[in-house]
């Protein structure tokens, strides 16, 4: 199995709230590569959720691209759609009951999951075998109401990975879980990311689970506002030149500081302020 790459462009989505037109999102450029784990980032409201709801095609952008491997998901027709969500795309909700249907067991759940993806012709692992995976095979045919809350996560993680998609999408899956289950479930991600070779992107606003993960990609204001690599923040240059500020940055560069690049040896300085009293901050 081979993870499937995810490419925006320019990706804009405004809905109705109020008598008012609001922007989630205002222009997000994002590639994440087949086979990569990133974390989504980002205060409430920033577009994360709806980002991901974007990138599982549960709706159209207003404007702007999505690629999920070759199928550009503005231009697909209904049933292509539905198609690609039954075979490739997972998306598992935030609240792991949302993902499951309470009077089926965690087996039957997964029975279900898999149902249309083997009717399209997908060749499947057995329901054990997907729970076994996830450390779930003690629990298979247990009522739902007598799992743990990480069990019953995991049960949505088996779910999500059912019909072993190229793609999972997944909205903060450890945001109701102490540290032990929260754990768990982000190692138990974590091994399908590398064994299948899965894409995972993961909504997260804990900074422990954030800091355990390869690539960041943090949200603000309705754009990419920021990467992390190794522990290291980044700011992303837009495609139409914006360079969001990080949040530390800020309390310093208030609105309408003179700011101007300086190159030497191949590295940009940031000069800020007037002539007289410019400060360095390298880049």
């Amino acid at each position: 199995m081979t993870g499937l790459p995810i490419l925006t462009n320019r990706l804009v989505h405004i809905y109705h709230s109020e008598g008012h037109d609001v922007a989630a999102l205002s222009g997000v450029d994002l590639s994440v590569g087949a086979g990569e784990f990133v974390g989504l980032l980002g205060p409430s409201g920033a577009g994360k959720s709806t980002l991901l709801s974007l990138l599982g095609g549960l709706f159209r952008p207003s404007a702007g691209k999505i690629f999920v491997g070759s199928a550009e998901l503005s231009t697909v027709t209904a049933r292509e759609l539905d198609d690609l969500r039954a075979t490739e795309v997972s998306l598992m909700l935030q609240g792991a009951t949302r993902n499951l249907l309470p009077y089926l067991t965690a087996r039957e759940n997964v029975e279900f999951a898999q149902a249309s993806a083997r009717r399209a012709g997908k060749s499947l692992p057995d329901p054990a075998q997907v729970l076994a995976d996830v450390g779930l095979e003690a629990e298979s045919d247990r009522p739902l109401a007598a799992l743990t809350p990480g069990h019953l996560q995991l049960s949505a993680v088996a779910v999500a990975v059912a019909m072993v998609p190229g793609v999972l999408l997944a909205d903060e899956p450890t945001s109701q879980l102490d540290h032990a289950a929260r754990d768990q479930v982000l190692e138990t991600i974590g091994r399908i990311n590398r064994s299948l070779g899965t894409t995972v992107v993961l909504v997260t606003h804990d900074p422990d689970v954030a800091a355990s993960l390869p690539r960041t990609v943090t949200i603000r204001d309705g754009r990419v506002g920021g990467e992390g690599r190794s522990g290291e923040e980044y700011s992303v240059v837009t495609a139409d030149g914006f360079l969001p500020l990080p949040p530390h940055a800020r309390e310093d560069l208030t609105p309408g500081t003179l700011v101007r690049f300086h190159l030497e040896d191949g590295r940009y300085t940031l000069l800020a302020g007037a002539p007289d009293t410019e400060q360095e901050e390298p880049t």
